[in-house]
């Protein structure tokens, strides 16, 4: 079924990443880090875990066996960056090696597991004073949704598959209940468990020999050959010109050209009347605002009887509302415009603006925790082919920060994946 990633030019524009080797300055900035000293050394010295400063000093659970060690070699531009940008100069403080982690995930895992405690108290404060706001340029109407797409899925195929399985799926995978989360999880139980989890989707929305299916959300095309094998005529749409470019070579390359088209499209320009919708980790750059139009797009082509499977990672509801019109670290890098939603603002969304019900829900966030740690793991052991394609140590840093970020929240339960099943309200 899958078929080889066809090389493409890497996409590397040095002027999208801010310089992290310039560290703010100014009367202002002096001010806000010796605040941000102070808050976070009362705030690491409740955790479990050690901040180890170059000069032997140690804050945090200095007596804690086993407890993960944050190490911070430059703490005056450490604190400068914590100061004038909080959570994002936390990240871009380690995009500049400020500070390091030995296990980096381990890190970023107690800071998630305290993370509504920590916004609670004077830190949450603090960092609610200095976040700046969301650029309008990165919210998600027509005009900008595509530039926010390609800035992450138009990087380069290379990059991405250096990193991910042969089905080139960049959405959580399943994996045998048993094996979920554990360590004896490998590589090679990868593919597979990315197939299963394209399979239960494809199961539970019916889609078998006939189905006129829509697929939102393109990504590089396994679960539109998955679906054409069995049956179905496909379309999917998609924002990404490589993802596109790359989905259509495997399609005619799997004999699939007269059953799957492609269509760079927003999903709000989609017409039509389709009988099964499938849509994997796509909502999450729809952005906060465009969550209605989203699920009212989606009833509006749903066929009368018809299906739609749509795989989510999800907040809890409380720490969605809190972080809302936040602008973070995961903006500014990775995702412009995106927004995690909760399970109950799916189901208040569909239930007030939409003729849409949620039928099924299933949870597979062990799952996600197990395949982004086996997404680092390559990465991180393919430094030269990175190197190779143009992308700096820098921009290594932080797609393992990323990786490890994204990671330590399902580890921690900040963040869990569903996949819900939707028909129509009788």
């Amino acid at each position: 079924m899958s078929t080889p990633v066809v090389p493409s030019e890497a996409r590397v524009d040095a002027a999208a990443w801010p310089d992290v080797a310039v560290v703010p300055a100014g009367m202002r900035t002096r001010a806000a880090a010796a605040v941000a000293e102070r808050i976070f050394t009362s705030a690491v010295r409740g955790l479990p875990l050690r901040v180890v400063y170059d000069d032997g000093t140690v804050h945090g659970a200095p007596g804690a066996a086993g407890a993960p060690e944050m190490r911070i070699h430059r703490p005056a531009d450490f604190h400068a960056r914590l100061g004038r940008g909080w959570l994002i100069g936390f990240g871009e403080s380690y995009l500049a090696e400020d500070w390091t982690a030995e296990d980096l995930t381990a890190v970023l895992q107690v800071f998630a597991e305290h993370a509504a405690h920590l916004g609670s108290g004077p830190l949450g404060k603090f960092s609610g004073l200095h976040l700046p706001r969301r650029p309008g340029r990165e919210r998600n109407d027509r005009t900008n949704a595509r530039a926010n797409v390609s800035h992450h899925y138009d990087l380069s195929n290379d990059l991405f598959a250096l990193f991910l399985d042969e089905t080139m799926s960049y959405s959580s995978a399943l994996f045998d209940a048993p094996a979920a989360g554990l360590p004896a999880v490998g590589w090679d139980d990868l593919a597979a468990a990315q197939r299963r989890k394209i399979d239960r989707l494809l199961d539970r929305a019916q889609v078998g020999e006939g189905t006129r299916l829509l697929e939102i959300g393109t990504g590089w095309g396994e679960l539109a050959l998955r679906a054409a094998a069995r049956g179905a005529d496909v379309v999917s749409v998609t924002l990404s010109t490589e993802q596109k470019r790359l989905a259509e070579e495997r399609v005619a390359a799997a004999g699939f050209a007269d059953r799957v088209r492609v269509e760079l499209k927003d999903y709000r320009a989609v017409k039509g009347e389709y009988d099964a919708v499938v849509s994997v980790e796509m909502i999450e750059a729809v952005g906060y605002e465009y969550w209605p139009v989203y699920f009212q797009t989606i009833d509006r082509l749903l066929a009368p009887g018809g299906r739609a499977a749509i795989q989510a990672i999800t907040l809890p509801h409380e720490r969605m509302l809190a972080s809302r019109r936040s602008y973070t670290w995961i903006h500014k890098y990775i995702f412009p415009g995106g927004f995690i939603p909760s399970v109950r603002a799916i189901e208040d969304i569909t239930a007030r603006d939409t003729g849409l019900r949620v039928r099924e829900r299933f949870a597979l966030g062990d799952s996600y925790a197990s395949t982004l740690r086996l997404w680092e793991e390559r990465f991180s052991s393919r430094h030269d082919e990175v190197a190779a394609l143009g992308f700096d140590e820098t921009f290594e840093r932080m797609w393992r920060f990323y990786l490890c970020y994204s990671r330590a929240g399902f580890q921690a339960g900040y963040l869990d994946v569903q996949q819900f099943l939707f028909d129509r309200r009788r």
